[in-house]
């Protein structure tokens, strides 16, 4: 059996810790989060490019038009739309290292001939355009990256996407840069726009689930030029058809009230980052880039070439998970979650600092 995604069969299939700092989704909301919104919601109605008051929503909050909307379920569901609208086997695709890896299996899946460029820990895991340049060739459809970056939490400038909107356009017959912003909506201080909404060879995926703890919804969606937008609508048809529909009108709930929703997970969020900095500043075994926001970290751990053993030994002796680098191509590494309540990532860290002792 082919596994396309060893990490997330991991996240999906590991036992649970009593303190997860594995799992990079907001501290999840409830209905009472939701409540007042609830009213109506049917099991069935029109729903065939995505129910028309969510994709409206969707547009109005990045304003864009509703036909460069396409409903995805969640944002791995929006990546598969998008790359199956753009590539097909063969095609060559360039792709970030460190990398989140369901982004390399769909594209595996896909049969796209995958080639990769460094984000490196000595440029603060910068995007550096000529470092792609270095690896495109006329095959290159399509250049993929996240902002803010999985697992490091760093955040790609706009001259940066700029250069590799030029990039792509120089490339013959021309190229996409598709950008995973599910962790976007969590940088608080100098968030940029998505950049699918300054730049047509961008095309820009996200959901609600990192940034507002909705997981549970699985509502996605793909941002992108009208032509792009409609051939990720027509793959859908191949997928899952339409979304629950349910589902779809609590999304629209949802972003009613993003600003209610987006003040809860501040409280979560910055103060946990606070906490984590505070942790890794004064543990003489880590090292980081902080992250410009998000729910993860990507800490160093000084004399060690794989944490694997490490993140084994804290699950088994203290249960508590944190997810070894190694699942992102960066084996000296840690990717530690801090969406989680305060007691979580407090009794999380002093378990961590017990293991770290020991080495």
């Amino acid at each position: 059996m082919t596994v396309w995604a060893p990490y997330m069969e991991w996240a999906k299939m590991r036992p649970a810790a009593r303190f997860d700092l594995a799992g990079s989704n907001l501290l999840g909301c409830t209905l009472e989060d939701l409540a007042g919104g609830l009213d109506g919601i049917g099991l069935d109605g029109p729903n065939r490019e995505g129910w028309p008051p969510l994709v409206e929503a969707i547009a109005e909050r990045y304003g864009v038009p509703t036909d460069s909307v396409a409903t995805a379920p969640g944002c791995t569901g929006a990546n598969l739309l998008a790359f199956a609208a753009l590539i097909r086997p063969g095609d060559e695709v360039v792709v970030e290292q460190p990398a989140y890896d369901p982004l390399l299996g769909t594209l595996r899946l896909l049969g796209a001939n995958i080639i990769r460029f460094e984000r490196r820990w000595e440029d603060g895991w910068a995007v550096d355009p000529e470092r792609v340049r270095a690896v495109t060739t006329s095959r290159t459809r399509l250049i993929v990256l996240t902002s803010p970056h999985n697992p490091t939490g760093v955040l790609v400038p706009g001259a940066i996407l700029d250069d590799l909107a030029r990039l792509a356009r120089d490339l013959r017959g021309g190229a996409r840069v598709l950008v995973d912003e599910v962790y976007l909506d969590a940088v608080y201080e100098g968030r940029p726009p998505p950049a699918a909404t300054f730049d047509e060879a961008f095309v820009t995926t996200n959901s609600l689930t990192k940034a507002y703890g909705l997981s549970g919804l699985r509502a996605g969606w793909v941002l992108a030029s009208p032509a792009v937008a409609r051939a990720a609508r027509r793959v859908r048809d191949v997928v899952d058809v339409s979304g629950a529909f349910p589902a779809e009108h609590l999304a629209r709930v949802a972003f009613a009230r993003l600003d209610a929703l987006e003040a809860r997970a501040r409280a979560i969020l910055e103060p946990n980052a606070r906490r984590l900095a505070d942790f890794v500043g004064s543990r003489p075994q880590l090292e980081w880039v902080p992250p410009d926001g998000g729910t993860i970290a990507f800490p160093r751990v000084r004399g060690l070439e794989d944490t694997s053993s490490l993140a084994d030994t804290i699950y088994r002796e203290h249960s508590t998970a944190v997810v070894a680098g190694a699942f992102f191509d960066a084996p000296a590494h840690l990717r530690i979650a801090y969406g989680c309540d305060t007691a979580t990532l407090e009794g999380g860290l002093e378990r961590l600092a017990a293991v770290l002792d020991g080495l």
